[in-house]
């Protein structure tokens, strides 16, 4: 639904008090405009900078007039008001102004006097932030960011030639890429692209789209290079998340959602989120819950619905959440006064119920930290549980990391009983760097399975019977002796 509509049904219904959470307040006050000629609504307008505007035009009246005023231009509202007809009053970043006591009261006088006058104060703004005494004086409305069609429609109206637009599948990469952009910032793009390259292209809009990113601080786009063809073994998960977000799937609606990996430190689950973009054609988004704690009342849930619309606006794209547990941690004490709950119910009621195209990637190393429903079924696709390699896997992984620092694969190895991906790599790095054979660069390295055994003992018995096993179709089980898990088929039905 656009905002002329929710507004229109907001106006009919007699809400006086709409505040509406835009960035493009141009774009928005166009929509208004159109929105009040078509219903032969009065309209007027006020910043600080213009002052009063009746229908686009400077008010002339020295009492309507009074540009710097706030507190005049809500009190127009009683020279707005017409006995048989409908008026709005749109105050842009009005925000600034609602520290005055004077203000509050005269928009609380304004609104209620609205119903009986049909006066309507309509708030332009991009937050949300409404007075104690005013909160149940207004309904926000969410300006929403352009939609394929409308990016479709503003890059047809920047390319003029022949040429300058790609269609087919084409399209549709620099419709992706053009996703979670302002009208403006689209519009900038498409015109960047056409100077740079003499067409549109989504290496520009991607280019735009970081810069957006790095401006509100919460998600950052990774933009590596690597492929599953880097990772050895997880041959399990590799081909549950090819199959879920490759292809066309069954029934209308149908998306994926996600997946959980637990797993031992160093095991390859970051590694696999950050592959996994390439191996999709998605942007990877990378999400740092910490970013989103601020010091103010509200702020941290107001930061983690904004990083959330952003990634809604990204899609189709995967999302990834680095050691979650650590930033959830606090959601079962009392100790940031409930705020740590609070963004983690926000976060689970999205998990739950949004509709875009973002495939979740989260990852964690203790599991016993994070909520028992946090890994619900209809939160996630599956949960996946990353052991130590076998002697396959090990295998695979020395020969790409020698291939790759350009060491002599036949030489000998170290003992790696309990040994994970990235200690095979750091002994292969250093190796390289050391220029010492293998033998004598494993002195540097100490397990994790060493250094912290009781807790990577704790997650694998915890893990056994409850995940999915990364490496093999089929939930994990606890290998006996210290020995990698396996996995088994199970029938849902036998308890």
């Amino acid at each position: 639904m656009t905002l002329s509509e929710r507004l229109s049904e907001y106006v009919r219904a007699a809400f006086s008090g709409i505040w509406v959470q835009t960035s493009e307040q141009d774009d928005a006050m166009h929509e208004i405009a159109q929105l009040a000629r078509q219903n032969n609504w009065g309209l007027a307008s006020w910043d600080i900078d213009k002052g009063l505007k009746l229908n686009g035009w400077r008010a002339e009246d020295p009492v309507l007039s009074s540009a710097p005023d706030p507190l005049a231009a809500i009190k127009s509202l009683n020279a707005l008001a017409t006995p048989d007809g409908t008026a709005l009053l749109v105050l842009r970043n009005f925000h600034r102004f609602l520290g005055s006591a004077e203000i509050v009261q005269a928009l609380d006088s304004a609104i209620s006097k609205g119903k009986q006058d049909r006066t309507f104060v309509v708030i332009l703004s991009p937050v949300v932030q409404i007075p104690v005494e005013l909160e149940r004086q207004f309904v926000v409305v969410e300006h929403d960011l352009p939609g394929r069609e409308q990016l479709e429609q503003i890059a047809r109206s920047i390319a003029m030639e022949p040429g300058d637009l790609p269609e087919g599948d084409a399209l549709d990469l620099v419709l992706d890429a053009a996703a979670g952009l302002t009208r403006l910032e689209a519009e900038n793009a498409f015109s960047l692209s056409l100077v740079r390259h003499g067409k549109i292209v989504p290496e520009t809009l991607w280019e735009i789209k970081l810069g957006m990113l790095k401006k509100s601080g919460l998600l950052t786009l990774h933009r590596g290079g690597e492929t599953f063809d880097d990772l050895g073994g997880l041959d399990a998960l590799k081909g549950f998340s090819r199959k879920a977000l490759g292809g066309s799937h069954r029934g209308a609606g149908v998306r994926a959602k996600g997946v959980l990996l637990l797993g031992v430190p160093g095991t390859g689950k970051s590694a696999f989120a950050k592959a996994l973009g390439n191996e999709t054609g998605r942007p990877t988004l990378v999400l740092d819950v910490g970013s989103l704690m601020g010091s103010l009342v509200g702020q941290t849930e107001e930061r983690t619905r904004q990083a959330l619309k952003i990634v809604d606006a990204m899609a189709p794209c995967v999302l990834f959440i680095d050691e979650i547990e650590k930033a959830l941690s606090g959601v079962q004490s009392a100790g940031d006064s409930g705020v740590s709950a609070r963004m983690f119910g926000t976060f689970l009621s999205w998990l739950s119920d949004h509709e875009s195209d973002v495939f979740v990637v989260a990852t964690s190393n203790d599991i016993s930290k994070l909520p028992p429903e946090f890994s619900r079924a209809e939160r996630w696709d599956g949960t996946f549980f990353i052991d130590l390699p076998d002697r396959k896997e090990k295998d695979a992984i020395w020969e790409m990391y020698l291939e790759k620092f350009g060491l002599e694969i036949k030489q000998s190895r170290p003992n790696d009983r309990d040994w994970t991906g990235a200690e095979i790599k750091s002994a292969c790095r250093l190796a390289a760097l050391l220029d010492v054979p293998l033998v004598d660069s494993a002195m540097n390295v100490v397990p994790v399975a060493v250094t912290a055994g009781e807790s990577v003992e704790k997650l694998r018995n915890w893990a056994s019977g409850r995940c999915l096993s990364a490496d093999r179709p089929g939930l994990y089980t606890r290998g006996s002796g210290g020995t990698p898990g396996r996995s088994i088929n199970r029938d849902p039905s036998v308890n």
